[in-house]
C-alpha cells in the first residue's frame, strides 16, 4: 500500500484546507438547523397556538419533499456539473425563505400556513443540498479518508445536538422565537460563504449522459449492488420502527413516567455527548476490526438501547437512569451506525452516480418516516402507548438481519465503487 493510499488520521483532514472550509460549512449550518428545531414548534405553538394536529401538518411538510423530490433532485443534480454551487443555492435560498418569518410575525401576520408552506420549501432545497452533498464530499475527500470525514462530520452533527437547542432555548427566551430563526438565517448564509471558499474537482455524472434524467437509474443501481441493496433495506426498517417509537416517546415519558419537560431536554442534551462519543471511537473500531463488522454493530447498538424505555420502572433516579442509559447508548449507536453506513454507500457507488443513488436512498430512508409516525400513533390508539414503544423499540433491531445476511460484515475495507 502507498502512503498516498494510507487514511489520514481526523484531525489530520482538518489541516487540509479545503476540506476544513467544506467541514465548518456543515459546521454551522448544523448548529443553526438545530436552532430552528426548537424555535419553529415554539413559534407554532406559543405564537400561532397550534393544537396537536396542527404540529403534524408542519412536521409533514418539512418531510413531505424527501418523499416527493427525492428521485427527481437527484437526476437534475446529477446533470449540473459544479454540485457546490447547487449547495450554495440551496443556502441562500433557505436563508431567504426563513427571513420571512420574523418579517410576517413583526407585521402581525404570520399564520400556521405560512409556517407549512415555509417548511415545505425549505424541505424541498435542503434535499437538493444533501444529494449535491453526496458528490461534493467524493470530491473533497480521498477514498482511504471516508471514515475519518464521515466521524469529523457526524461528531459536529452530535454537538450540535447538544448546543444547538441549549442555544435556542436561550435566543427564543430572550429575542423570542420569530427572531430567534435569525440564527439559522446567518448560518445558512455563513455555510454559503465557506463553499465559495472552496472549488474542488466536480464531475459531470451519468444521467447527463444519453440525455434524459433518466430518474428511476439511481434506484436501479441500488437494487442491482448487494452491499447498497441490504444496507438500505436494514436503514429503512431501523427509521420505520423508530419513528413509530419517536412519535410516542414524550407522550409516554411525560405522561406514564411524570418526567417533566425541563427534565426531558437536560436528558436528551446531555445523552447527545454520546453521539461525540461514537464519533470519536468510530474510527479506532473501523482500523482495529474492519469496516463490516463496525457497521453491523451500529445496526444492533442504535436501536437495542431503547428498549430500556418501556422497561424503565421503579422509583425516579432508577427511571431517570435509565432514560439516560438509553438516549447515550442509542446516540453513540446511530453515529457509528451514519458514519460507517454513510461511508460503504458513497465508495460502493462510482462518483459519476453519487447524486441519483443519494435522492434513490433519501427517497426510501426518509419517505419511510412519517409512514412510521403515523403508525405509531396508530398503534398508540388501538393497543397503547407502551406496547407501541415495544413494537418501535424491538422491530428495529429487525433490521441488522438484512445486513447479517449480505456481503457487509465480511468486509475489512471499503470496496471499489
Amino acid at each position: 500500500m502507498t502512503t498516498d493510499a494510507l487514511p489520514k488520521p481526523a484531525l489530520a483532514l482538518l489541516r487540509d484546507r479545503v476540506f476544513r472550509r467544506y467541514w465548518s460549512a456543515h459546521v454551522v449550518s448544523l448548529v443553526g438547523d438545530q436552532i430552528s428545531l426548537i424555535a419553529i414548534p415554539l413559534l407554532a405553538v406559543l405564537t400561532i397556538g397550534a393544537g396537536a394536529a396542527e404540529m403534524g401538518y408542519l412536521t409533514a411538510a418539512a418531510l413531505l419533499p424527501n418523499l416527493l423530490f427525492s428521485l427527481l433532485a437527484g437526476a437534475w443534480v446529477d446533470r449540473r456539473a459544479y454540485k457546490r454551487k447547487v449547495m450554495i443555492g440551496a443556502d441562500l435560498g433557505r436563508a431567504a425563505l426563513l427571513a420571512v418569518v420574523p418579517v410576517l410575525a413583526f407585521a402581525g401576520v404570520l399564520h400556521l400556513w405560512h409556517l407549512c408552506v415555509l417548511a415545505f420549501a425549505i424541505g424541498t432545497l435542503t434535499v437538493c443540498y444533501e444529494v449535491a452533498d453526496g458528490s461534493l464530499f467524493a470530491s473533497v475527500v480521498r477514498r482511504p479518508d471516508y471514515i475519518a470525514a464521515n466521524s469529523l462530520t457526524n461528531g459536529a452533527r452530535a454537538m450540535s445536538y447538544v448546543a444547538g437547542p441549549s442555544v435556542g432555548g436561550v435566543l427564543v427566551q430572550v429575542l423570542t422565537a420569530p427572531f430567534a430563526l435569525v440564527a439559522d438565517v446567518l448560518s445558512y448564509l455563513g455555510s454559503a460563504l465557506l463553499l465559495t471558499r472552496i472549488s474542488p474537482p466536480e464531475h459531470v455524472g451519468s444521467a447527463s449522459e444519453g440525455g434524459g434524467l433518466r430518474i428511476g437509474s439511481g434506484l436501479t443501481f441500488i437494487i442491482r449492488s448487494a452491499v447498497l441493496r441490504q444496507l438500505l433495506l436494514g436503514v429503512t426498517v431501523i427509521n420505520l420502527f423508530n419513528y413509530i417509537f419517536d412519535a410516542l416517546l414524550i407522550l409516554y415519558v411525560t405522561t406514564e413516567l411524570g418526567i417533566s419537560p425541563g427534565l426531558i431536554g437536560a436528558l436528551i442534551g446531555i445523552a447527545s455527548i454520546g453521539g461525540l462519543t461514537g464519533a470519536a471511537i468510530a474510527t479506532p473500531l473501523t482500523r482495529r476490526f474492519g469496516v463490516g463488522p463496525v457497521v453491523l454493530l451500529g445496526y444492533v447498538a442504535f436501536p437495542l438501547p431503547l428498549v430500556l424505555i418501556p422497561l424503565a420502572d421503579g422509583p425516579q433516579p432508577v427511571v431517570i437512569g435509565m432514560l439516560f442509559a438509553a438516549e447515550f447508548l442509542s446516540s453513540l449507536g446511530v453515529v457509528i451506525l451514519d458514519i460507517g453506513v454513510g461511508s460503504l454507500q458513497t465508495a460502493a457507488t462510482p462518483v459519476s452516480r453519487l447524486s441519483l443513488v443519494k435522492g434513490a436512498q433519501r427517497t426510501v430512508n426518509y419517505g419511510v418516516r412519517p409512514i412510521g409516525a403515523l403508525l405509531g400513533g396508530l398503534l398508540g390508539e388501538l393497543i397503547g402507548v407502551h406496547a407501541a414503544l415495544w413494537i418501535g423499540a424491538v422491530g428495529a433491531v429487525a433490521g441488522v438481519f438484512f445486513v447479517v445476511f449480505s456481503p457487509v460484515p465480511r468486509m475489512r475495507e471499503l470496496p471499489d465503487s
